[in-house]
Parts: structure tokens; C-alpha cells; sequence
């Protein structure tokens, strides 16, 4: 992840001067065949199983049609879109 972060700050930055922007959207337990299985329960850092909060995926699209939709001289460099109550924020 902090990979992925770097590459879009670096692009952000490089391509400034040929109008393109960039920017890194991270997301948290969506309700999708991956994310699903939060809802049955996952292994927590303490080593308990617990089950964890999920969004509707329609919340994932619209941040990125959100970002998509800006004009060029405007940039979100990072969002995250997470479930309220998830146990941490940028797991991982």
C-alpha cells in the first residue's frame, strides 16, 4: 500500500505539467464476493474472529465518479471509503 501511495503522489506531482491529475482511492470492507466474508467474521489483530461492518458498494462508485468528475485543476490525492465502525482505518 504505501507503494501505491508513493506512485500516485510521484504522478500527481510529474504530471502536473501536462494537466493530469491522480489520485488513490482506498476502500474498506465493500459488500462484494471479496468483501462478503467480513460479514461471517474475520481473524482481528488480538487473534479473535469477529465479524466486521461492510458499505454498499454504490458508496465505492460514487467516490470514484466523485474523483472522475473534477476538473484538472483540482486533485483529491487520497480517499478513503469505509464502513463507520470498521475496527481500523488502513489496515494492512
Amino acid at each position: 500500500k504505501h507503494a501505491i501511495t508513493g506512485l500516485t503522489k510521484s504522478t500527481a506531482l510529474d504530471g502536473r505539467a501536462f494537466d493530469i491529475a491522480c489520485g488513490q482511492i482506498d476502500i474498506g470492507n465493500a459488500d462484494t464476493a471479496m468483501g462478503g466474508r467480513m460479514k461471517k467474521g474475520v481473524r482481528q489483530a488480538n487473534g479473535s474472529i469477529e465479524v466486521e461492518p461492510t458499505i454498499e458498494l454504490k458508496h465505492v462508485v460514487d467516490a470514484v465518479l466523485y474523483m472522475a468528475s473534477l476538473p484538472l485543476d483540482v486533485n483529491v490525492p487520497a480517499l478513503t471509503v469505509m464502513a463507520t465502525r470498521m475496527p481500523y482505518v488502513g489496515r494492512g
